[in-house]
């Protein structure tokens, strides 16, 4: 069975920086792409950043492109982003998933429709 356990959410002034991080166990971590949503209050979910199973290859949403950062650790089995620059827009829930195929790459992770999520780790950033 796939866990996905994000942490490392929390209230942050603007302009600091979080470290999220996202451990996943039930698959052999280094053969998965990857990835981080985030949800505002009354909308759906959107990607902001992927990368693909290599870790070769990443992907940024404009919003957060330049200020964050997507990494992977296989020994550790954890996906980290680390958030710098934090605005108050960025406040959200943070959700990291991973491919449910093998050796996609980031774009195959962002359309694919089935995926392993977290519950979600929250983010505040104050002005």
């Amino acid at each position: 069975q796939v866990q996905v356990v994000e942490s490392g959410g929390g209230l942050v002034q603007a302009g600091g920086s979080l470290r999220l991080s996202c451990t996943i166990s039930g698959l052999t971590f280094d053969d998965y792409a990857m990835g981080w949503f985030r949800q505002f209050p009354g909308e759906e979910r959107e990607a902001i950043s992927a990368l693909s199973w290599s870790g070769r290859n990443t992907w940024y949403d404009d919003s957060v492109k330049g200020r964050f950062n997507i990494s992977r650790d296989n020994p550790k089995n954890t996906l980290y982003l680390q958030m710098n620059s934090l605005k108050p827009e960025d406040t959200a829930t943070y959700y990291c998933a991973a491919e449910t195929e093998k050796y996609g790459g980031y774009y195959s992770f962002l359309i694919a429709e089935d995926k392993y999520w977290g519950q979600g780790t929250q983010v505040t950033v104050s002005s």
